[in-house]
Parts: C-alpha cells; sequence; structure tokens
C-alpha cells in the first residue's frame, strides 16, 4: 500500500477569504455527497445509500471507478473506505500552531505494483500532484462558494 499524508494551510498569508473549521467541515460536507464541483478529473460521483453518519457513493475518477463508504466523524474528519480493498484516503481539519489545517492523507493499493515496489512508488508518485491538487482545489471551491453567499 502506497501511504502519503500532506498539510496544507486553510488561510495562508495574504488570503482574501479567511475560512473558519466550520465552513471546511461543510465543504468537506458538500464534496463527500456530489464531489464533482470540487475535484478536477472526477467524471461520476453518485450517492448509493445513506444512513447516521455515513454513505457508500460510486465515483469515477480519471478513469477509474470505485465505491467508496465515506465516514464523516464531525467536526474534523471525513474518512473514504473504498470497497475493493483499494485503500483509504482522509481529510482532517486540524489547528497548529500556524493556524487551520487541512490534511489529506491516502493509502492506496495499486493492482498489478507488488506491494514495496518500486513500481508501487513510482504509480503512488504520479498520482502525487492530482491528489495535492484536490486538496487545493475543494479549498478554492469552499472559499468560492462563501463569497457567492452558498456555502
Amino acid at each position: 500500500m502506497f501511504t502519503l499524508s500532506h498539510a496544507i494551510a486553510v488561510n495562508p498569508e495574504g488570503a482574501e477569504i479567511i475560512l473558519t473549521q466550520e465552513e471546511v467541515w461543510r465543504g468537506l460536507e458538500m464534496k463527500a455527497e456530489n464531489a464533482l464541483p470540487f475535484v478536477p478529473g472526477m467524471a461520476k460521483c453518485e450517492v448509493l445509500e445513506r444512513g447516521k453518519g455515513w454513505l457508500l457513493r460510486e465515483v469515477i475518477f480519471k478513469g477509474h471507478q470505485v465505491q467508496e463508504k465515506i465516514l464523516f466523524r464531525a467536526p474534523t474528519q471525513v474518512h473514504f473506505e473504498r470497497m475493493d480493498g483499494g485503500g483509504f484516503i482522509e481529510n482532517t481539519i486540524s489547528t497548529s500552531d500556524n493556524g487551520l489545517l487541512l490534511t489529506f492523507t491516502f493509502g492506496l493499493v495499486f493492482p498489478g505494483c507488488p506491494e514495496g515496489s518500486q513500481a508501487e512508488r513510482d504509480h503512488g508518485e504520479s498520482m502525487k500532484g492530482d491528489y495535492i491538487g484536490a486538496v487545493a482545489a475543494t479549498l478554492a471551491k469552499v472559499r468560492a462558494m462563501k463569497l457567492a453567499g452558498t456555502l
């Protein structure tokens, strides 16, 4: 399983629109429901089932279709578990000495890549930019929604 964790400042120096933890949390909830406006490269996002504190959705991202069970750990973490055993993704809101952070962590299994192999590392590194970009795109969308009054 290839793992990566990356934290991004929610309100970097010079940010014109300052987000609160509650606003980031609301954005993460909205992204779980419908990721299309938040994640470049996402072609499908359909909620299949829902329950108290969770939902099951099907997504197509960069041509790969997966079902994910999403657990909401309000008000700090959204956990995405791939139903095919392919791994997990977490979005975690935290406070640091430098302000509010949004940390993205993933652990993914790549079919055809032996665990711990150079092929696995290469494949993971090739995807790194897409996943880190999705975090930045999420915050940009939340800021735009706050500005538009739709958050």
